[in-house]
């Protein structure tokens, strides 16, 4: 029986001061709800699930409750769930009326389907009995007041918000707390999830990294798992989730996210931050923003929770 690991993330980004300890508390929940799922023999795909739905539904992040607005404000919702053992895939995208979209990219782990937008994302969802809810109900107004300030910024891009402060063009103010969770069971399974709100005054209709494939999330029993966050035209671009993942055959975790998010940056001058967990479950933690948010369970099933991407192999 193979000894059950969890990490989560809550995204990379500049958080202020007076936010990371919300952020911190937020990873460390998701991990205790899952942790005790994975240790009583739950699999790595409901636990990262369970793990994802606590993140969603934490206003603290970007992603379910507390999303962002895009361009015409409305809130759009990405998520995706992936299946190391067998490599099923379930991605949905652009969902405006239900609160936990990673549930509606697990349901789509049981279909012949990979990936689902809009309204027929929308309508699959109802057709598996999940319950749609009051779009109103998942703004707040910290993301309404965000909004009104990049309506009226002059000159604003989207790409902006993904710079640390220290670069010559800094965004501090603006969030990206998309989630996510990779985990392994006792099976020796593993499984990754990402749900997000997407880009700040991104465009309607607008699809980032954390539905696809091998971007933004990434799991395979062969290698490990992965869960992005950040730059997502970026990460799209460079397949980040699936290059971390194959750089696990011949590196531990942390050195496999940091040689990734190398290449994003050295290619499509992308900033981000990555969770991951190989075959054998070590973690790594790697960003080249100023912070991300993340937990993991410790071998004892104690859990750290920083905003801080200290080396973590040794765990």
């Amino acid at each position: 029986m193979t000894r059950p690991r969890i990490i989560v993330h809550g995204g990379a980004w500049t958080i202020p001061a007076d936010r990371q300890e919300a952020h911190i508390a937020g990873c460390r929940r998701a991990v205790e709800a899952a942790w005790p799922l994975l240790r009583d023999g739950a699999t790595a795909v409901e636990a990262v699930r369970a793990a994802v739905n606590v993140l969603e539904d934490d206003p603290t992040f970007d992603a379910g409750r507390g999303a962002v607005l895009n361009r015409d404000g409305v809130i759009e919702l990405d998520a995706a769930i992936m299946d190391g053992a067998t490599l099923d895939f379930g991605g949905v995208a652009a969902v405006r009326r239900f609160a936990n979209p990673v549930d509606i990219a697990r349901r789509l782990l049981d279909t012949e389907f990979c990936l689902l937008v809009g309204e027929g994302a929308e309508r699959f969802a109802l057709e598996q009995g999940l319950k749609p809810v009051d779009p109103a109900t998942l703004l707040v107004e910290r993301e309404r007041l965000l909004y009104e300030t990049l309506r009226s910024r002059a000159g604003y891009s989207t790409h902006d918000a993904f710079r640390p402060v220290t670069d010559t063009a800094p965004a501090g103010d603006v969030p990206k707390g998309t989630v996510g969770a990779v985990a392994l069971d006792i099976h020796g399974n593993v499984a990754a999830a990402t749900s997000t709100g997407g880009t700040p005054f991104k465009l309607a209709g607008r699809v980032g990294d954390s539905p696809l494939c091998g971007a933004g999330t990434y799991a395979d029993n062969e290698t490990g798992g992965a869960s992005a966050t950040g730059f997502g035209e970026g990460v799209m671009r460079t397949l980040m989730t699936h290059c971390a993942c194959e750089h696990l055959r011949e590196c531990l975790p942390d050195e496999a996210a940091r040689r990734a998010i190398d290449m994003l940056h050295r290619r499509v001058g992308g900033h981000a931050g990555l969770i991951m967990l190989d075959r054998h479950g070590r973690y790594g933690v790697h960003c080249n923003t100023d912070h991300i948010a993340h937990a993991y369970a410790r071998a004892d099933g104690t859990v750290h929770a920083s905003v801080t991407p200290d080396p973590v192999t040794g765990e």
